[in-house]
C-alpha cells in the first residue's frame, strides 16, 4: 500500500453527504498514514444521508489551501448542491487546483467542481446524472469505474469505493 504519512487531506462536504462516499475514502487515507480534516459551511458536525454524524474540523470559511496536500470531494445530492453555493468552499477548490493538489470525487461530489471552473479538458466520471453538468464545465466524462487523469481521481457511486479508495490513495502518495 502506498504511504500517505505527512499528508493531509481536506474533506470538503455538508449535511446530506453520502456516507459510505464521506467515511470510507476517509478511512482509506487515514489506513496509510495520512491526517484528514472535514471541512464544511459550519462549525460543530455534519450528518450524512444516513444518520452518520460526522465532526467538523475547520469551516470553509477559515481553511486555507496551503495546509493541504489533497482534496476528497464526497457525494450525496443534498450535500454536493449545496456546498457549491458555499463561496468559500467553491475558493479553496479553486486554490487546492490552482496549486495541482490531487483531488479524489466520487458521485455527485463533482458539482463544486464546476463552479470551481477546475475540470477543463478532465477526463472523469461521476453519478450518471452529472454528465451534462461536467461535460458543460469541460470535462470528457466516461462512464468507467474509477478513473485517474491529471491528478484527478473519479467514481460513480457507492459500488465503485474500493477501486476508488485502491486509486485516491494511490495518486495522493505521488
Amino acid at each position: 500500500m502506498a504511504d500517505l504519512n505527512g499528508k493531509k487531506i481536506a474533506i470538503i462536504s455538508t449535511n446530506g453527504f453520502e456516507d459510505s462516499e464521506l467515511t470510507s475514502p476517509k478511512a482509506a487515507v487515514e489506513a496509510a498514514g495520512a491526517t484528514t480534516q472535514v471541512i464544511s459551511t459550519e462549525s460543530g458536525e455534519i450528518e450524512g444521508k444516513n444518520g452518520t454524524k460526522v465532526a467538523v474540523d475547520v469551516t470553509s470559511a477559515d481553511a486555507s489551501a496551503s495546509d493541504y496536500d489533497a482534496l476528497i470531494l464526497p457525494g450525496g445530492t443534498g450535500n454536493a448542491d449545496t456546498i457549491r453555493q458555499d463561496e468559500d468552499a467553491v475558493k479553496l477548490v479553486k486554490e487546492l487546483r490552482g496549486a495541482d493538489k490531487p483531488v479524489g470525487v466520487i458521485c455527485h461530489g463533482g458539482w463544486i467542481l464546476t463552479e470551481a471552473d477546475a475540470i477543463k479538458g478532465v477526463k472523469m466520471t461521476s453519478y450518471p446524472s452529472l454528465k451534462t453538468d461536467l461535460s458543460n464545465a469541460g470535462a470528457a466524462w466516461v462512464d468507467e469505474e474509477v478513473v485517474v487523469d491529471g491528478g484527478f481521481v473519479s467514481s460513480r457511486t457507492p459500488d465503485d469505493l474500493p477501486a476508488f479508495n485502491k486509486a485516491i490513495v494511490e495518486e495522493f502518495a505521488k
